[in-house]
């Protein structure tokens, strides 16, 4: 069987990285890191410790995101090198290895081209993602703390720092419900497409007479807020409630009142921060979130597709748009582009690339498909 072309295939993986960089405008890229830089440099950054913490983290997303691309192009680069050599000394060895890098460089180069899908109004922005236990009890509530773990261990493989606002623990195992962000350039175009409800089949580990149980969990992706965003809320929409932490199974992490809940009185949208240490941190962070959702639920609105930003999130029978079956067989099924992977471990672990992948391109099609 004849082995690649290999010239044409360098030449085609060099064309898609000139496109990709033109559609990122990598050089505006280099110019924001170069201007943040001199920010971070200034000596009273931390005076405000929001713009800080905002400030270091674009910075730090935006670096992880120009190493990936630089090192796509130089693995390019010495792929060439290694085929010219191999060619030279008509090295079998070589020519393998350079025939294992390339499969691994298209897929890694596919995989860079999908950020080039995201073209909506907030897909460049960071996430802000809530899990919420849904139908099921126990086994649900399980499920939320996995789900949580799949986001948080896919965004420390691709080094993007993690915020997390709160945690509400079930009883007995397991969460309630968590919100978090994920601090990267478009992280909220590229998760977006885990909005909706999530179910999975296996056998409880909390039942002792070893059933298998079907359980439910919600997943809701809002954009993070910018400053150039307006969102007012009066002061007279909103009820402050003040209330002690707590940990697993109900254990006290706080002897004062320094968690915060939110209400929004006139949409009923309700918020919670309790990982700070102080109350007055707490209420910031609460207030982040809620404007943040109050914003995808304006927008949404103004435009009729409420479950484009928000995803529907019933978490119950028939409305799941992925499937997590542990028992009797193992796989992973995405209900709309038809995707599975037939290791669960491992996307619990947070490989789900290929299902973000297939996500946003299935959503382009229905988008495409939808204008036509």
């Amino acid at each position: 069987m004849a082995g690649p072309d290999f010239d044409q295939e360098i030449k085609h993986l060099s064309a898609t990285m000139r496109t990709i960089e033109q559609v990122l405008d990598v050089d505006a890229m280099r110019a924001e890191v170069v201007d943040l830089g001199e920010q971070v440099a200034a000596p009273d950054l931390w005076d405000d410790q929001a713009n800080a913490q905002r400030v270091t983290g674009r910075l730090s997303a935006l670096q992880g995101e120009l190493e990936r691309f630089d090192g796509l192009r130089e693995r390019i680069d010495d792929l060439g090198v290694l085929v010219e050599l191999g060619t030279e000394e008509g090295d079998a060895d070589s020519m393998a290895e350079a025939e294992t890098e390339l499969n691994r460089l298209k897929k890694a180069v596919e995989n860079l081209e999908v950020r080039t899908l995201l073209s909506g109004e907030y897909d460049a922005r960071e996430a802000l993602v809530t899990i919420r236990a849904g139908a099921g009890g126990v086994d649900a509530a399980d499920f939320a703390e996995m789900l949580m773990r799949m986001y948080v261990r896919w965004a420390e493989r691709n080094k993007y720092p993690v915020e997390v606002f709160d945690t509400s623990y079930a009883e007995e195992a397991g969460l309630k419900s968590a919100t978090f962000a994920i601090h990267a350039p478009y992280a909220y175009g590229t998760l977006s497409v885990e909005a909706g409800t999530h179910r999975l089949v296996r056998i409880s580990p909390f039942d002792n007479q070893g059933r298998r149980q079907t359980s439910f969990a919600a997943v809701e992706v809002v954009p993070v807020l910018e400053q150039t965003d307006e969102i007012d809320i009066p002061d007279e929409e909103i009820r402050t409630d003040v209330y002690r932490s707590g940990g697993p199974g109900g254990q006290s992490v706080n002897t004062t009142d320094s968690a915060v809940r939110l209400t929004h009185i006139p949409t009923g949208t309700v918020v919670s921060c309790q990982n700070e240490k102080s109350q007055l941190q707490n209420k910031a962070s609460a207030m982040v979130v809620l404007k943040a959702k109050l914003l995808a639920l304006k927008k949404a609105e103004e435009k009729a597709h409420l479950d484009g930003l928000r995803g529907d999130v019933q978490a119950s029978w028939g409305d799941q748009m992925r499937n997590y079956v542990l028992n009797p067989y193992q796989v992973v099924k995405d209900l709309r582009t038809t995707y599975e992977s037939g290791n669960p471990s491992s996307v619990f672990d947070g490989d789900i690339d290929a299902f973000l992948e297939a996500g946003i391109r299935w959503r382009r099609g229905a988008e495409k498909a939808e204008a036509n």
